[in-house]
């Protein structure tokens, strides 16, 4: 039975990736900011066990974990959380520039760190769920992209170094998702709305937790989701 380690699993894609993962009986070890939504994840997924972690102070991680029990082996450790705040470059403030590279550039990295000897004892698989915004960026999109270009720079040189411990590292690029970051994103943006034009979370789990399936004569080292075909 595997053992996940899983950031952002309560909401959008990080809960889609974790109801999945349990529902099919595997062992689930969930990060949470804090004791309250530690309680909450371990109560929607029964059996599972909590790391509380704020991913948003990366500086206090390794002092966080120090004090809980760590897993003697994780299978994968899947980094889905994420912040995002808009802004023209003009007008972005440091304070804006840190949240967002804090949480989506520096804990994984961290996070992962801290976990490597476990996964180079199962040979297991990091995955980084990134964004478009990590291979492009557009006006407004400034400092969530840079967090995100500096997240794909992690999984490319994290691969490069790992490959000979047999960890494989994957980043999944999913476009825009209906989830609650998308909400927040279109209320910046001044748009209404439209669950129904975007990606759904389970349609990038299946991506991540095919990552994770692969065979391990392989890797999927990259993988781009976009909303597909027809009437939106």
């Amino acid at each position: 039975m595997a053992t996940h380690v899983i950031t952002g699993a309560g909401s959008g894609i990080g809960a889609a990736v974790a109801r999945r993962l349990h529902a099919r009986g595997d062992d689930l070890v969930l990060v949470a900011r804090n004791a309250a939504r530690a309680k909450e994840l371990a109560a929607a997924h029964p059996g599972a066990r909590t790391l509380v972690a704020d991913l948003a102070e990366p500086d206090r991680i390794s002092w966080a974990l120090s004090h809980q029990e760590l897993p003697e082996r994780v299978d994968s450790l899947l980094h889905i959380a994420g912040i995002v705040d808009l802004g023209p470059v003009s007008e972005l403030r440091p304070k804006t520039w840190r949240q967002q590279l804090d949480t989506n550039l520096v804990a994984p990295a961290e996070l992962t760190r801290l976990l490597l000897p476990q996964l180079r004892v199962a040979r297991g698989d990091v995955v980084f769920v990134n964004s478009g915004a990590g291979l492009q960026a557009h006006a407004e999109w400034g400092a969530y992209a840079a967090s995100k270009h500096g997240l794909k720079a992690l999984a490319d040189a994290l691969r490069d170094e790992e490959r000979d411990q047999g960890v494989r590292v994957t980043t999944v690029y999913p476009g825009r998702t209906a989830s609650p970051m998308q909400v927040k994103v279109h209320s910046q943006e001044g748009r209404e709305y439209d669950p129904s034009r975007w990606i759904d979370p389970d349609s990038v789990a299946t991506a991540v937790i095919t990552a994770v399936d692969l065979p391990r004569d392989a890797v999927l080292e990259n993988i781009t989701v976009r909303p597909g075909p027809g009437p939106r």
